[in-house]
């Protein structure tokens, strides 16, 4: 399929590893001029070489963080023009909420919440001039189903969700469509490192928590990041114009619901 967005410039957030990475490589095979992000110099310029080699795709490579100001300047000088954003930065660890202070949930909504918004903020205006955009904010599962120790990271998330929301349909008449990603479990090093979290906490073989958490999913397997870098192109393409304010689950079937 192709997703006509050959030559536009998409901005990926935290994409050196994992779902970011996925996505990187998905707009990257789709011909986009990809601007990739990341804190480790040395990872990220291995992922960028990897994609030169793997695509014909111009490469960028900015060691920022995105979480500051500064990083986030560094971001959009390198990028110029940005016609597609993929948000998207680490979560906190878990962290009981008894234990939680104001300074560690600012710190958490400044990484999770505002970081984003101010993304959307320095290219949105951009978009809408162009008659053309794409923002998709990856969040998480836990914005529609919670997890206990992911409160710091759920409440920044959901507050980044319900503000994006009247702002996808102020700016839809342009051809500018804002959605998030909502992942669950997929093999990526956080859900490794949740898993020895909860391990060292419980006791509990990392390799049993593994398969525990894959059979309570109806795939009985965790994500593919791949499965979750195509979802994110398509939302990027051309097509999918008319699909704007939307929370893209994509869990296995894990979340119960109907909506």
């Amino acid at each position: 399929m192709d997703l006509k967005i050959a030559g536009k410039t998409a901005l990926i957030c935290a994409s050196s590893d994992g779902l970011g990475f996925a996505c990187a490589r998905a707009l990257a095979q789709a011909g986009a001029r990809v601007v990739m992000n990341g804190r480790d110099d040395a990872k990220l310029a291995a992922r960028a070489d990897a994609l030169r080699a793997e695509t014909s795709a111009e490469i960028i490579a900015v060691a920022a963080d995105m979480g500051s100001e500064e990083g986030r300047a560094r971001l959009l000088d390198a990028a110029g023009k940005v016609d597609i954003l993929v948000n998207n930065n680490g979560g906190p660890p878990p962290r009981p909420w008894r234990k939680l202070d104001r300074d560690a949930i600012i710190a958490g909504i400044d990484a999770n919440m505002w970081a984003a918004i101010a993304m959307i903020q320095a290219v949105i205006d951009g978009m809408v001039e162009q008659r053309f955009g794409r923002v998709v904010n990856i969040t998480s599962a836990a914005v529609k189903m919670p997890m206990a120790g992911l409160e710091l990271s759920t409440g920044a998330r959901s507050g980044l969700t319900g503000f994006v929301a009247g702002i996808a349909r102020d700016v839809a008449h342009a051809n500018v469509t804002i959605n998030n990603l909502l992942p669950g479990a997929f093999e990526t090093a956080r859900i490794h490192a949740l898993a020895r979290s909860i391990s060292a906490e419980k006791g509990i073989p990392v390799e049993q928590l593994a398969a525990a958490r894959a059979q309570q999913i109806p795939a009985r397997r965790l994500g593919d990041p791949e499965e979750f870098g195509a979802t994110c192109a398509f939302l990027c393409s051309a097509a999918a114009g008319y699909i704007t304010g939307q929370n893209v689950l994509i869990d296995g079937g894990a979340y119960p619901g109907v909506n």
